[in-house]
């Protein structure tokens, strides 16, 4: 059965055009657009396309100039099926026929049959020059206008992504600013500064404590991954020993992974020193450390590796037991605020911003994060086949470092 593209924009035309030729025992294959006919006939070539010109995206023209030049669209036929087009140019740019609209319908299947049977058009040759030069100034003049709209539309999203690091910035800053004297409080009633409390009272303050905690928690990353994109957080150098900062991180999350039944195993040799934010470093551990609780289902198992893979870098690796991070997900995962699943019903909290975070830490000290999923790692005799996050980092720090 003959295949036939047919390149319209026209929802009527293509139907027609699909309906007599399917009668007549083609198979037929439609693409909206110029763009989309050239996907269509590289990625699966037909034995006959059929090109209208007025179309968008490419025109039918430069559609033609395009496939003309695909090696494995060699002898396949292109003809110009069209109301608007010229013939002389579309021979001239590589069109083997030309069919006015509207078609004869009784005729049509034949007339297509005909050019695979070898049925071709030529034009004069002076005249096909003549049509090719005017053509081809009008198709760089195509171009240089799409150019300058692919320039100033570029230009407009670049100042829109400054004005939205700068608006999360904002928000971030007078949020931080209320949240610092209303957890100062919370911390003094529930101390017992400002009197006696009651029990039911102090369950009541340790709760609230906890919810205004994790919002200056979520405050504090805004304000990190807005500084981070926006080039202004800074690091401050000084002396760490990696193993500390991988016992101060499991400090920060061993109640979240303990409630949940989450065995932790780490290994990894003493004397890991290095100059560095140790504060940043440690907080960036605890994000991947978090990051692996909160995929890990109920007793599960997190690992954490610390090692030095060559001189002068460290690299610390969390792996989990936990289903791992979709394909198509992996190359997105460390841009802010991507979620895998971003949907309010998500089974998983969080903003998304956790591991640009680690990344943006990671690269402050002349490092980077991956990740590889499924994973197939060993830490302290248990194995790991869920996701596996490799945090490597320079011992001597970067020039971010002040």
């Amino acid at each position: 059965m003959p295949r036939i593209l047919y390149i319209e924009d026209d929802d009527a035309n293509r139907l027609l055009v699909r309906k007599l030729l399917e009668r007549s025992g083609f198979e037929v294959t439609e693409a909206p657009d110029g763009v989309e006919g050239v996907r269509l006939a590289c990625a699966d070539p037909p034995d006959l396309i059929l090109v209208d010109i007025a179309i968008p995206g490419l025109d039918g023209y430069e559609v033609t100039l395009r496939l003309k030049n695909e090696k494995n669209l060699a002898g396949v036929p292109i003809v110009a099926l069209t109301a608007e087009g010229n013939r002389e140019t579309s021979l001239a740019v590589g069109c083997d026929g030309f069919l006015q609209k509207p078609i004869d319908a009784k005729t049509f299947p034949k007339t297509v049959r005909s050019y695979l049977k070898g049925q071709r058009e030529e034009s004069p040759a002076d005249l096909s020059r003549e049509h090719l030069r005017t053509q081809s100034g009008k198709i760089v003049e195509h171009l240089e206008q799409k150019i300058e709209q692919l320039s100033r539309a570029n230009a407009r999203l670049l100042d829109l992504d400054q004005a939205r690091k700068e608006f999360y910035r904002n928000v971030s800053h007078e949020l931080a600013t209320p949240m610092t004297p209303i957890i100062g409080y919370m911390r003094l009633l529930a101390d017992g500064e400002l009197g006696a409390l009651t029990d039911r009272q102090a369950k009541v303050i340790n709760s609230v404590d906890e919810c205004a905690q994790r919002l200056r928690g979520l405050i504090d990353n805004l304000l990190d991954v807005t500084g981070i994109e926006t080039g202004r957080l800074r690091f401050n150098a000084g002396p760490y020993d990696l193993l500390d900062v991988v016992r101060r991180a499991v400090q920060q999350t061993e109640d979240t992974l303990g409630a949940k039944g989450i065995r932790l195993y780490r290994e990894g040799p003493d004397d890991q020193t290095g100059l560095g934010d140790l504060d940043r470093l440690t907080r960036a551990v605890s994000q991947l450390l978090d990051n692996a609780g909160k995929f890990t289902p109920e007793n599960g198992r997190v690992g954490v590796l610390v090692s030095s893979p060559s001189e002068g870098r460290f690299e610390v690796l969390v792996a989990d037991t936990g289903p791992g991070v979709p394909e198509e997900a992996q190359k997105k995962i460390f841009d802010p605020f991507f979620q895998a699943d971003g949907s309010v019903t998500r089974a998983h909290g969080g903003a998304g911003i956790g591991l640009a975070i680690v990344r943006g830490i990671a690269k402050g000290h002349a490092g980077d994060v991956e990740v590889e999923s499924p994973c197939d790692v060993t830490i302290a005799g248990k194995t790991f086949h869920g996701a596996a996050f490799r945090l490597s980092i320079s011992a001597a720090g970067n020039t971010h470092l002040d």
